[in-house]
């Protein structure tokens, strides 16, 4: 217990930073997944295609991989901005890809109809998604969300390897001051658990209150 107690403010500080990474990196996959998913089924060919070339690439390529290219490669290209913003860059793009095939799938439950009395009612292709189809879609897919933004906060583990505070970079420091390695991860492991079931929770009331009854 006393790894604990007497590294609180550590712990606390590295527990702080991942909830930062996985916040706004949840905000930015969900506005980018949101807007390749409208790509995927966009009536313009070049959409698609540039919607399917996203997902494709970030879907197959390692997100410690994508770290690299975003925390050392845009600075080469004078792009300077905080370690932790990159990171935050990494996860939500990476991420972006996963949200959007979920939403794709819910977008082809909802049945083709519903597009088309909207479309003979006048509406254009942006209100009959955002007002008709992606309503009625994100109901089927709330719990998948919640699994993939699951895994976004467990993935921004990796951020500590690039000098970015977070949770798991707290080993380091407890390992060189001699602290016990086994109680070090167990509480590491208990702030993640915290995080992911704080989620859970989350999209289990999302679920309950908007999901389709099965």
């Amino acid at each position: 217990m006393n790894v604990l107690t007497e590294n609180f403010a550590l712990y606390g500080k590295g527990f702080w930073g991942t909830v930062q990474l996985t916040f706004y990196g949840s905000l930015l996959a969900l506005v980018l997944g949101f807007v390749m998913a409208s790509f995927r089924v966009a009536p313009v060919g070049s959409f698609r295609v540039f919607g399917t070339v996203w997902v494709a690439v970030l879907r197959n390529t390692p997100l410690t991989l994508l770290f690299f290219a975003v925390l050392l490669g845009l600075p080469r290209f004078g792009l300077v901005l905080p370690f932790q913003v990159f990171a935050i860059l990494a996860l939500g793009c990476y991420t972006s890809a996963f949200i959007c095939e979920v939403l794709r799938s819910g977008i082809n439950t909802v049945p083709k109809g519903q597009g088309e009395a909207a479309r003979s009612l006048g509406m254009s292709f942006g209100q009959t998604l955002g007002t008709v189809v992606l309503p009625q879609a994100f109901r089927s897919v709330i719990p998948p969300i919640g699994s993939t933004l699951i895994a976004l906060a467990k993935n921004s583990a990796i951020a500590g390897a690039f000098s970015v505070n977070e949770l798991l970079g707290t080993y380091k420091t407890l390992s060189e001051l001699g602290y016990n390695i086994i109680w070090t991860f167990v509480w590491i492991a208990v702030g993640y658990l915290i995080i992911t079931l704080s989620i859970s929770a989350l999209f289990h009331v999302l679920e309950k209150r908007y999901g389709v009854a099965r």
